[in-house]
């Protein structure tokens, strides 16, 4: 926030450019949210949509719990993958970004697959709690 503000102050009242600033701000957004993925999924702070859990019995929910927790999984470690094969490209090659700032990118790029192993990680504790009992389905009660 307070790059926006620096961001937004240089360029309308001191009419100068910013190189920096788009950079760093687009980044840190990026970073907030792999980074921050991982606890959203730890507090059930994201938007859950569950029309159909609440009308399932006990033991669909279970398996459309499951289904659901596998499928994510699958996903988060396809995409964690594939980052850090972007990563490891940045650091190899010594990409720098194309502004006159020429930060170099791997900085940015290491946020998204240390957000996504983390993630990894908690589909895999959401996992455990649901084939271990200490959790129900979607957190309904049966």
């Amino acid at each position: 926030m307070l790059v926006v503000c620096e961001m937004v102050f240089v360029r309308y009242v001191l009419n100068q450019n910013t190189i920096w600033q788009t950079d760093f701000v687009t980044w840190s957004l990026v970073a907030a949210t792999f980074v921050g993925s991982p606890y959203l999924l730890l507090s059930r702070g994201h938007v859950n949509v569950d029309v159909l859990p609440q009308y399932l019995g006990y033991r669909a929910r279970w398996w459309l719990a499951l289904a659901s927790i596998m499928m994510s999984l699958a996903f988060a470690v396809v995409l964690a993958v594939l980052t850090s094969r972007l990563w490891l490209e940045a650091w190899e090659q010594r990409w720098v970004s194309d502004t006159m700032w020429r930060a170099r990118l791997w900085i940015p790029y290491s946020s998204m697959p240390i957000g996504l192993g983390i993630l990894v990680l908690q589909y895999i504790a959401d996992l455990y709690s649901l084939l271990a009992g200490r959790e129900p389905p979607f957190g309904i009660k049966a």
